[in-house]
C-alpha cells in the first residue's frame, strides 16, 4: 500500500460524526429531556389535583355538617353531640368558634373536628379519640389524628388569623393544610382556587416563620423552591 493510500486511510479513520449523526443525537437528547420535563409536569399536576381534592373533601364535609346539625364540627355542644353523634361523646362549648384561642377548650375542639365529621359519616380515617389536643399552629399533625394532606402531615381546622396579609385583622375559620408541601404545588393550587398571590386572598402562605423561605417579597418563591410549605385557607 502506497504512502498516499495510507494517509487517506488514516484520515478517514479519524473522521468525527457527520452532521446527520449529530442531528440525530440532538433530536434524541431533546426527546429525552422533553419526556422528563413532561413527566415532571404530569407528576406536579397530579399532586396539585390530589391536594385540591383533599381540601374540597374537607370543605364539603364541613358545610354538610353545619347544614345538618346547625353547628360546627368540634364546637358542637356536648349535650347534643352525645345524642346525635354516637361514638363521639366529646363536644365543644357551642359558641360558634371552633378552636378559638380565647377558649380553654380550643385544642380539644380542633381535635374533635375530625371525630365529629367521621361520626356523622362525612369522612373516614378512624378519628375516634375525642381527647386529642391540637395547637392552632400545628403543621405536622399526625395523620392518625388529622386527615393526611398527601405529603405526610395532617390538616387542621380552627378559628384564628394565621395568614400573612397585614390587612387581615379579624379572625375566621381557617383550614391549615399542614406542612411538607412543595411551594410550586401551593402556587399552582392558589392559581386554581384563588388569586395566585402568596400573601393576599383567601389562600395564603402561613405566617409561621418556618415557612419564610416559601415567600419572595409577597409572592411564592419559585426561583429557589423548597419542599416544606403550608397554606392557610380562610372561610373555606
Amino acid at each position: 500500500m502506497g504512502m498516499h493510500q495510507k494517509m487517506r486511510k488514516q484520515l478517514h479513520s479519524q473522521q468525527g460524526f457527520t452532521l446527520i449523526e449529530i442531528a440525530i443525537v440532538l433530536v434524541i437528547i431533546g426527546l429525552l429531556l422533553g419526556g422528563v420535563l413532561k413527566g415532571q409536569e404530569l407528576i406536579n399536576t397530579a399532586r396539585v389535583r390530589a391536594l385540591n381534592n383533599s381540601v374540597d373533601g374537607v370543605t364539603a364535609a364541613w358545610f354538610s355538617f353545619q347544614d345538618r346539625y346547625r353547628a360546627f364540627p368540634g364546637d358542637y355542644i356536648d349535650s347534643r353531640s352525645t345524642v346525635n353523634l354516637p361514638g363521639a361523646p366529646g363536644g365543644g362549648d357551642g359558641n360558634g368558634l371552633v378552636g378559638n384561642d380565647d377558649g380553654a377548650d380550643a385544642p380539644l375542639e380542633r381535635g374533635r373536628v375530625w371525630v365529629h365529621l367521621e361520626a356523622a359519616g362525612y369522612i373516614t380515617g378512624g378519628y375516634n379519640d375525642d381527647t386529642q389536643e391540637i395547637a392552632a399552629t400545628e403543621y405536622n399533625c399526625s395523620t392518625l389524628i388529622c386527615p393526611d394532606n398527601g405529603f405526610g402531615s395532617g390538616m387542621v381546622v380552627g378559628h384564628g388569623q394565621l395568614v400573612r396579609d397585614p390587612a387581615v385583622t379579624t379572625g375566621a375559620h381557617e383550614l391549615n393544610t399542614g406542612g411538607g408541601i412543595p411551594v410550586d404545588v401551593l402556587a399552582e393550587l392558589d392559581r386554581k382556587v384563588d388569586d395566585g398571590q402568596a400573601t393576599t386572598g383567601l389562600m395564603q402562605i402561613s405566617e409561621d416563620e418556618d415557612f419564610d423561605t416559601c415567600v419572595a417579597v409577597d409572592d411564592y418563591q419559585l426561583q429557589t423552591p423548597v419542599d416544606n410549605c403550608a397554606a392557610i385557607i380562610r372561610n373555606f
